[in-house]
Order: C-alpha cells, then sequence, then structure tokens
C-alpha cells in the first residue's frame, strides 16, 4: 500500500483523477525498485521548484523530509537549482522549506 495519497475529499469532484493518483502515481511509479523513495523525492522536488509548481512543492517538501533528505541536502539542491531554473523559482522553494522545517522544529 503506498504511504502517499491524494487528499480524499477531492474524489467528491475528481474520483478518476484521485483513483489514478493513488493507484498509478503512488501506488506504481513511486513504488517501483529502479529508484528509492528518497531519490524519487529529491527529483520531484527539484521539478516542482523548477517548474514554479508551489502549490504541490510545500507538500512534496514534507515527503522529501519524510524519506529521509535533510533540510541541509534539499537545500543545497534548492541552491543549486537557482542557476539553472531561475532565483525565483529558487526563492520561494527555500521559502516553503523554510516555513516547512520550522513547522517540524515547533
Amino acid at each position: 500500500m503506498p504511504t502517499q495519497s491524494a487528499p480524499p475529499e477531492l474524489a467528491e469532484i475528481a474520483p478518476k483523477l484521485v483513483e489514478l493518483t493513488n493507484e498509478v502515481l503512488f501506488g506504481d511509479v513511486w513504488e517501483r525498485p529502479g529508484l528509492s523513495p528518497r531519490d524519487r523525492s529529491l527529483v520531484t522536488v527539484s521539478v516542482l521548484a523548477a517548474l514554479y509548481r508551489g502549490e504541490q512543492l510545500g507538500y512534496h517538501l514534507g515527503v522529501a523530509l519524510d524519506n529521509g533528505l535533510s533540510v541541509e541536502e534539499l537545500s543545497e539542491a534548492i541552491t543549486h537549482l537557482a542557476f539553472y531554473a531561475g532565483w525565483p523559482n529558487a526563492m520561494t522553494a527555500i521559502t516553503q522549506l523554510k516555513k516547512i522545517a520550522d513547522e517540524r522544529n515547533a
């Protein structure tokens, strides 16, 4: 059973999207043996930050921490991204990471 899932309340308006998210994305793709959950999180966070997908980024930063990435490692990845994906993207991502890290340390 996947450790992640789509918000169940979304099934009220998009049941198929929630089903596909849970069964295909989190139940199949995230569970494939080719990459560890930690590595998948690093890839996912990097792409979301690079593409300026802030709404999903916060959730996946939390998952990345749960999957064993440290705040320092995520910070380093985001700093590296700044030069390839743009400063605003990196600043948005690092702001979200700080908020999540602060909440977890509170």
